[in-house]
C-alpha cells in the first residue's frame, strides 16, 4: 500500500470538505439527474434516427471524459476550490445553451447543452478525491462515502426539478428544466468557494514514478477495471430505462420517479459503504456490487411492469455504489501522495471513456434489439469483473503466505 505524506493530513478540514463537497454533489447530481432523465427522451423526439436517441447522454458522458485529463491538470496548478468554482460555469453554460436548444429545437445544440454539463460533471468526479486529500488512511473511505451521501438529497432534488420544471417556458416543453439546471450550478458556484485546503494541490516537484510503472500494479489494473465496469454497466442500463418505460406507455413522471428511486439507491448507502469497507474489505464490497448489477438484469428480464423497472433499478444504484466506491478505494491504496493527480487522472478518463461508450450502445441496443439485450450485456461484463477480483485475492493471500 502506498504510503500517505502525514504532513498534510488534518481530518478536520477533511471533515469540513466532505460536507461542502456532498453539498455539491447533491447540486451537481441534481443537475446530472436532469440531464439523465430527459436527454434520451428529448432525443427521441429532437434525434433525426431513432438510434440517436441515446447521443445527448453520450455527449454528456463525452464530455466528462474529454475534461477529466484538462481538469485534473489545470487543478494541479489552481487547486481545487478554483478548480471546482471553473467546473461549475460549464453546467450555466450548458443549462443556458439547453434552453435555447429546445426552444429552437435543434438537435446539435442540444448535443452542445449535454456536452458543457458532462464537462461539470468530469469536475464533481474529482470531489471524493478531494474529501480524501487530507484525510487518514482511516478516514478516507468514510470521507468518499460521505460526499456521495450528497447524490441522496440529488436523488430527491433532481426528479423533483423534471416534474416541477418541465413546462416553466410552455409551451416548450423541458426549456425549464435546463433552464433550472444553470440556476442550479450558480448555487454549485457559491458553494465551492466554501473547499478549504493548500493554495495549491498536493503534489511535490518530483511527480513520483512514470505512470507507465504505477499502472503495471495488479491492483490498480483490477480497481481501474472494475470501476469501468460498474458504472458503464450503470449507465448501459440507466440511460436505456426512460426509453424502454416511454414505449411501455408509462409517463415522463414515472420514468423521472423510477431514476429518483435508481439515484436513491446509488447513494443512499454512503451512509454505511465506508463502514462496510473498513469490516469486510475493500475487495468484498466491490464484488458484492457486482453481484448486484447482476441481480439488476435478472429482475429486468422478469417482466415489463412498472416494479420490474423500479426493482431493477434500484438494483443497479445500490450495485454501483458498492462496486464502484470499492474500486475508488482500491485505486486509493495505490499511489503516493504526489502521484495523486496523475492516477486519478488516468483512473477518471478510463472509467467515463467505457461510460461513454456504453450510453452510445445503450441507444444502438434498443434501437436493434430491444430492452432486454441491453440487461443481457450486464452479465459476461459482471463475471469479468468477479473473476478478476478472485484472482487478485488469490494472488494477494499467496504473497502473503510465503512473506
Amino acid at each position: 500500500m502506498a504510503s500517505h505524506d502525514h504532513a498534510h493530513i488534518d481530518d478536520g478540514i477533511a471533515r469540513h470538505n466532505s460536507l461542502v463537497l456532498a453539498g455539491g454533489q447533491m447540486l451537481g447530481g441534481a443537475c446530472a439527474t436532469i440531464v439523465m432523465t430527459l436527454g434520451g427522451i428529448i432525443g427521441t423526439t429532437l434525434a433525426p434516427d431513432p438510434a440517436w436517441a441515446t447521443l445527448p447522454i453520450t455527449s454528456f458522458v463525452l464530455g466528462q471524459a474529454l475534461t477529466t485529463v484538462p481538469a485534473g491538470m489545470y487543478m494541479r496548478r489552481i487547486g481545487r476550490r478554483l478548480g471546482f468554482m471553473a467546473g461549475s460555469l460549464f453546467a450555466v453554460a450548458g443549462g443556458l445553451v439547453g434552453t435555447v436548444a429546445l426552444i429552437l429545437a435543434r438537435f446539435d445544440l442540444f448535443l452542445l447543452a449535454t456536452l458543457l454539463c458532462g464537462c461539470f460533471q468530469a469536475h464533481i468526479q474529482y470531489y471524493r478525491f478531494a474529501a480524501a486529500d487530507m484525510a487518514s488512511p482511516a478516514f478516507q473511505p468514510k470521507a468518499i462515502s460521505w460526499v456521495l451521501i450528497g447524490g441522496v438529497a440529488a436523488a430527491i432534488l433532481g426528479p423533483q426539478l423534471v416534474i416541477y420544471s418541465r413546462d416553466l417556458l410552455s409551451p416548450v416543453t423541458f426549456a425549464g428544466s435546463f433552464l433550472t439546471l444553470a440556476i442550479v450550478a450558480c448555487l454549485s458556484f457559491g458553494l465551492m468557494t466554501q473547499v478549504r485546503g493548500p493554495a495549491l494541490a498536493l503534489q511535490s516537484k518530483t511527480g513520483g514514478r512514470p505512470l507507465s510503472e504505477i499502472l503495471r500494479q495488479p491492483r490498480l489494473l483490477v480497481a481501474i477495471a472494475c470501476g469501468m465496469i460498474s458504472y458503464s454497466m450503470m449507465s448501459l442500463v440507466m440511460t436505456a430505462a426512460p426509453i424502454a418505460m416511454l414505449a411501455c406507455n408509462y409517463g415522463v413522471a414515472d420514468a423521472a420517479l423510477a431514476i429518483q428511486w435508481h439515484a436513491l439507491a446509488m447513494f443512499a448507502p454512503g451512509f454505511f459503504t465506508g463502514n462496510l469497507i473498513v469490516r469486510f474489505g475493500k475487495e468484498t464490497v466491490t464484488a458484492a456490487g457486482m453481484v448486484l448489477l447482476a441481480g439488476c438484469g435478472v429482475v429486468a428480464l422478469t417482466g415489463l411492469e412498472i416494479s420490474h423497472f423500479w426493482g431493477a433499478l434500484i438494483l443497479l444504484g445500490l450495485g454501483w455504489n458498492f462496486a464502484f466506491v470499492g474500486a475508488t478505494s482500491m485505486v486509493a491504496d495505490c499511489y503516493r501522495p504526489e502521484e495523486r493527480n496523475k492516477v486519478q487522472t488516468a483512473n477518471e478518463f478510463a472509467v467515463f471513456a467505457s461510460v461513454a461508450f456504453a450510453s452510445f450502445l445503450s441507444g444502438r441496443l434498443m434501437s436493434a434489439f430491444g430492452w432486454e439485450t441491453v440487461n443481457y450485456t450486464v452479465f459476461p461484463m459482471v463475471l469479468i469483473a468477479l473473476a478478476l477480483i478472485f484472482v487478485l485475492i488469490l494472488r494477494s493471500r499467496t504473497a502473503s503466505d510465503h512473506a
